[in-house]
């Protein structure tokens, strides 16, 4: 049974920092995009160390967030909150204070876990502590909090390293989370707590199989490219696979036995809940490749300061905003092939982009980037945000929360893989040259992947909405 507080009519109690805390972890996530150039340069790295900068936060995000789920809803939502966010702010800290490559990437791969930590109390704790009425307000609150939060990581980052804040450079752009971190952990003891009586217990086995398999995938597809392609590469692979064919074997023993399972394979079969997983899969893995490759190009090839690459996206971010404005009343109008064109509109922003990249001109005035960038913004909100009711709307109600996780997980897992995909193409491109027109050799060519990518989510979308249409018919 539910203990919740969400009877009488009352302010949104916590509402704040519970929006602060989904506010730090989406920055951290799209924050390092801008500073990756400048800690590339510091470090010496490849693009596979800066790769697994980005995403390995993402890749622990993911994987772990079911778990951090089942955390509160067992020992307490507000309690795994003020945990969450504790171990955000000192692996903040450690991210800010390290000396190497390494010990950045491993203090990345912790801030990951912590924000898996966090996260999923913020939805469970809004669900629970607000009336309908309130709670409608506090998402649209949250929703419009994720969104600036992206924003400002582009822009605010670039200004925050430029500034050089007491020598910190780009380290700053963590060290700003500490006193953050501290005042939500103080105003968080104001959150009523709430539980589940009888919670669902934490599938380790699953949860250490999944990790390890994806592990074994992104290291060997980020390394490989700048290595060479080492005879490791294969065998780290097939383990990966064999890791990830081993979970669902576990999942599939545990769902027919107590139900605690993270992923019941049965719920792959339902209609067309995979294809839909699918396209989540394509498009996001298209994100955070995107704005690395990207970053890349206007820093370390063009020249561009971390504030001025930061500001060439703001365009991109009205447009997305204004898309994700505009997105749900389309599809209540239009239907979902709104998320088809959505998906054509960013493919088409995204060859825009590269053909002007291609073309030398915009690598010596980047503004001439911003139609291609306005056009790209406005199809990824088109497409991104109707798509989540979308495929949520494919499993049966009864298995809507591992669903909902598992859309969650595939999100966060999917720019991880994405970045490394696009490694494949962009490393090779790369090689033997720095200059402006060798990296806009690179960016093209790892956004092969991404237009691939996004033919794929097509392909699947249309299928899907036929499906669908055949069903209303019948």
């Amino acid at each position: 049974m539910e203990q919740s507080l969400a009877q009488g009519d009352r302010r949104l109690v916590g509402l704040p920092v519970l929006l602060l805390g989904g506010f730090v972890t989406v920055f951290d996530l799209f924050v390092v995009n801008v500073a990756a150039p400048v800690i590339q340069q510091q470090f010496a790295a490849s693009f596979a160390g800066v790769g697994l900068i980005i995403a390995g936060y993402e890749l622990a995000f993911g994987v772990l967030l079911i778990a951090g789920g089942r955390l509160g809803d067992r020992f307490g939502r507000q309690r795994m909150f003020s945990l969450g966010m504790l171990g955000f702010t000192l692996t903040s800290a450690l991210c800010g204070m390290a000396t190497s490559l390494s010990m950045l990437i491993v203090a990345r791969f912790l801030q990951g876990a912590a924000a898996a930590l966090l996260f999923p109390q913020i939805y469970a704790l809004m669900r629970v502590l607000y009336n309908p009425h309130q709670r409608r307000r506090a998402f649209a609150w949250l929703g419009m909090t994720l969104g600036l939060a992206a924003i400002f990581g582009q822009i605010f980052g670039g200004f925050i390293i430029e500034a050089d804040v007491f020598g910190s450079g780009w380290r700053m752009i963590f060290l700003i989370n500490l006193p953050i971190g501290v005042l939500a952990i103080v105003a968080a003891r104001r959150i009523p707590e709430s539980r589940l009586e009888q919670a669902l217990r934490l599938d380790g086995m699953g949860l250490l199989l999944a990790a390890t398999g994806l592990l074994l995938l992104l290291v060997p597809l980020l390394e490989g490219p700048s290595r060479g392609w080492p005879w490791w590469v294969l065998p780290a692979l097939a383990c990966g696979i064999g890791m990830l064919w081993a979970f669902i074997r576990w999942e599939r023993c545990l769902a027919q036995r107590s139900g605690d399972a993270v992923l019941d394979p049965a719920l792959l079969r339902q209609g067309s809940f995979a294809p839909g997983v699918g396209v989540v899969l394509a498009i996001y893995s298209t994100a955070s490749s995107f704005f690395l490759c990207f970053a890349l190009l206007l820093q370390a090839g063009i020249g561009l300061t971390p504030f001025q690459a930061g500001s060439l996206f703001a365009p991109a971010s009205a447009a997305f905003m204004l898309a994700s404005f505009l997105a749900p009343g389309l599809v209540q109008r239009w239907g979902n092939g709104v998320l088809a064109l959505g998906v054509a509109v960013y493919a088409a922003g995204m060859a825009l982009l590269v053909v002007e990249v291609l073309s030398g001109a915009t690598l010596v005035q980047p503004l001439w980037l911003l139609p291609g960038l306005v056009i790209l913004g406005f199809g990824q909100a088109l497409s991104m945000t109707p798509l989540l009711n979308l495929v949520l709307g494919l499993a049966k109600e009864h298995q809507a929360g591992m669903a909902a996780g598992v859309i969650s997980t595939v999100q966060q897992v999917g720019g991880a893989l994405g970045i490394a995909a696009s490694g494949a193409f962009f490393v090779p491109l790369l090689a033997g040259g720095a200059g402006a027109e060798r990296y806009g050799q690179a960016f093209a060519g790892a956004m092969v992947y991404n237009l691939l990518a996004m033919a794929v989510a097509f392909g699947l979308l249309r299928w899907i909405i036929q499906k669908q249409r055949k069903l209303a018919l019948q």
